[in-house]
């Protein structure tokens, strides 16, 4: 069975981006990209939505053969160009990549479906709406938490309010120059407790 790993960067008052949905105030790494890119290469699979794909498939697909590009860059890029991509929305066109699909429906199905097989696991790229369906339907098996030193306010939440409770165990964590906590945690229960 494959694993879900959700990787998600918030500001210690929990919001993902600003108000405008920028992450600019999320100070970069090279050392932080790198340790991304080592949990990224548990999995052959991305699942995003369509304003995260378009923001990291504008930049990404070049970005390891830019000139000066770090070593950071450039394995991160190549992960990125090798990965399957899951793009979930009902909006976005269908795209002319035999590595992406876009799902407009029945989203946890297929997921579901997915996740029932053998292989590498699925990184969900911290989007708050596909991270709260997978939530409700406790399909998450390891959340890395990055907590940025800095508070936004206002902006998007990665965690809403909901009516299922899940237990979790830190596994891990590691703090990077910029201030960047990272902290992993594992799902304990594989059902569902209301609240």
């Amino acid at each position: 069975m494959k694993k879900i790993i959700l990787i998600a960067h918030i500001s210690l008052d929990g919001f993902v981006a600003n108000q405008k949905g920028g992450l600019d105030d999320f100070e970069p790494g090279d050392e932080n990209l790198a340790f991304v890119t080592g949990i990224c290469s548990e999995a052959d699979t991305i699942l995003f939505g369509r304003i995260t794909y378009t923001m990291l498939n504008t930049f990404w697909p070049e970005a390891g053969g830019q000139p000066g590009a770090s070593k950071a860059v450039s394995d991160y890029s190549d992960w990125y160009n090798s990965a399957n991509k899951i793009v979930a929305s009902k909006t976005m066109e269908a795209v002319n990549d035999k590595k992406t699909i876009v799902l407009r429906k029945d989203i946890i199905r297929h997921i579901e479906q997915l996740k029932s097989a053998d292989g590498k696991a699925i990184v969900v790229f911290g989007n708050p709406s596909i991270a709260q369906q997978l939530i409700q339907h406790n399909l998450i098996d390891e959340y890395w938490i990055f907590v940025n030193p800095v508070l936004f306010g206002k902006g998007i939440l990665l965690f809403k309010e909901t009516d299922q409770k899940q237990k979790l165990t830190i596994a891990d964590t590691r703090q990077f120059p910029n201030g960047e906590l990272a902290i992993k945690y594992v799902s304990e229960n594989k059902h569902h407790e209301t609240i």
